[in-house]
Formats: structure tokens, sequence, C-alpha cells
């Protein structure tokens, strides 16, 4: 059935040559991985009682800054669990009533080290969204799935309507958004259709969903799903298909190169790699390497952008404490200058 439906949407999408395909050069900076949510097939989370949970300080957070800036990064990605009040007595440890609040310092802290914030903060309500938009060249969340599926039964903001009231409000909040789903974790094929054509209905209202990350389920070791099995190559092949055909041009369809190599997903459709770290591993996936620029190179033409994708850079959708930034990095096409 897979291969079936993979031939009907490659006979629309045709076999894909782009003329280049996108990447930007990030710093991660994996906040805290303290959670609320048990996801089955994380990795990244721990209770914060436990001896490996963490919440960085600043000097940490400034440490991994001044690496992103030597080494000719433009965004610091910030990303982290949904710890809620678990990491209250943390965070007035080093003088913060809430995350949002400690994550603007820091967003600020990025931008004076001349790099562009791009926040994936989890479930944010409006105010918060309000309140990171001026420090955040763009945002970003997963919708992961439509559906309900048994590995998000323990994690109560992986609500599907949830996700997408705040994929709203980075709307109504002409915020430039990063969203995608997960392949693998228990939803069917007529599940990711229903996912990505929710994305497709909510975009034309804001015109905010500058990418889809087409993301495979990767088992972790002392995860309860750590023995099932990832998507195929065919079922990973036959959704970037589907999602190049359901979703509109301008939406970019994203595939990380750690997790699947671009001479396997850029002929289906995809067209970015995400953001590449020379300075730091993908937490969330620590057993998948970057591959160098050099050997990505090498099988596509490369054109590295801003944690903002070009159109929104022209239009100015982007936090108004990072303009400055912006019109540093980006060429007269809103790309990173050479």
């Amino acid at each position: 059935m897979v291969g079936i439906i993979l031939i009907f949407a490659l006979l629309y999408v045709g076999v894909m040559n782009p003329d280049y395909v996108t990447f930007s050069k990030n710093v991660f900076i994996p906040v805290t991985n303290v959670c609320r949510n048990r996801c089955h097939y994380c990795g990244f989370r721990r209770d914060p009682d436990g001896a490996e949970a963490y919440l960085m300080t600043p000097d940490q957070v400034r440490t991994l800054l001044n690496k992103g800036a030597s080494s000719n990064c433009t965004e610091a990605l910030f990303t982290f669990g949904e710890p809620s009040e678990l990491i209250h007595d943390a965070l007035a440890g080093i003088g913060y009533l809430n995350l949002i609040e400690y994550v603007a310092d820091l967003c600020r802290m990025a931008i004076a080290h001349g790099l562009l914030p791009h926040t994936n903060a989890g479930v944010l309500s409006y105010d918060d969204f309000k309140a990171l938009k001026p420090l955040n060249a763009s945002m970003g969340l997963m919708l992961e799935t439509i559906a309900s599926v048994a590995a998000h039964k323990d994690s109560p903001s992986k609500s599907p309507r949830e996700r997408l009231r705040v994929m709203e409000d980075a709307g109504r909040l002409r915020i430039p958004f990063t969203t995608g789903i997960l392949v693998g974790i228990g939803e069917t094929h007529e599940d990711r259709l229903n996912s990505l054509m929710a994305i497709r209905e909510l975009h034309p209202r804001y015109g905010h969903i500058q990418e889809v990350i087409i993301q495979p389920f990767v088992p972790k070791q002392n995860t309860p799903m750590f023995n099932c099995e990832p998507p195929s190559t065919g079922e990973m092949q036959e959704t970037i298909a589907l999602a190049r055909r359901i979703l509109p041009p301008e939406v970019a369809i994203q595939v990380p190169p750690n997790l699947m190599s671009p001479n396997l997903s850029v002929p289906y459709g995809a067209s970015d790699l995400g953001g590449i770290s020379p300075v730091t591993i993908d937490y969330i996936t620590p057993e998948n390497e970057w591959p160098a620029l050099e050997t990505l190179g090498s099988c596509v033409r490369l054109r590295e952008r801003l944690p903002v994708y070009p159109h929104f850079v022209l239009d100015k959708w982007y936090g108004a404490e990072t303009e400055e930034l912006i019109n540093k990095y980006a060429d007269e096409d809103g790309f990173r200058k050479c």
C-alpha cells in the first residue's frame, strides 16, 4: 500500500531537482531538560529531582553563544521541555520568576552576541508569545500529529487542539513559524494526511508558516518505545512527497540531514535541511551527528539562510529587536550574505 501511495504522490510532485537546498548555521541551546510531558519516544526529558536534570545558567548559555558567534553562526536555537512550575526553585535561585522571563533575557544575550534567536518553547500563552516576539527572528512548535496516540497518553500538552491554538496565536502575532510532524509514533497514513491538512488550512489565515519539518521517530534507549521500529525510508519519502503536494509552495519542507540523507529526501520534495551546528550536538537525537557541510555540499547545492526565511526578511516579519542583525546578515534576496 505504501508503495502505491508513493507512486501516486511522485506522479503529482515529479522528481524534485531544486536549484539549491537551504540551511541555517546555528548553536543549539537546550535551556532545560525538565518537562511535564512523558512522551514515550523522548530520551531528552528528565524529572526535576533526577540526577541528570538541569537548568542552564546564564554563564553556561554565554559560553555556547560565544562558541556560536566565533564559528560564524547566525542562529541561537533555544529549546526546552515544558517544565511549568517544576523548575520554579531553580529559576528563583538565579533571580527569575518564570521561564519566559528568563528566556527573554537569554534572547537579549544572544542578540548582544550577534546571534538571532529562534525559540522552540512548547505550548505558550498568547501573552508569552507577545513577550518573546520582539526578541526572536522566528519561533516554532511541532504539531507532531493531529491524532490521539498512545505515545502521548502521559503528555498533557500534546493535545492537537491546544497545539493548533498555539500555532494560530503565532499567526495572529505575525511570527514566522516552524512546525512539523513526527513520523512513526503510532499514527496512521491517514493521520499524517490529516496533520498536514490541518497545517495547510491554518496557513492561509495568517501566512506565517515558513517551514514544515518531516521528522522520523528514532528509538531511544530507556524509553517505552525503544523496541519500536522507526519508519522505513519508503514511508518517509511517501510523507515528504505528500507534504509537498499538500502544502503551499511558499512553505518549505525540512528534513534534518542527520536523520535522513538529502540524497533520499530532496528528490521527494525536501527543500531545507534545518539548523546545522558546527559547535553543538543535536541534543534531541545526540546519537545522530550532524554531517559536515562539505559532505552535504557534495550531495546538493547549499544556500545558507537565516532562521527567518527570505520572504519574511523582505516583508520585515521578524522581532523588532532583531532588525539590526538581520540587516547586517541578509543579502538583497533575504538569504545570508556570502
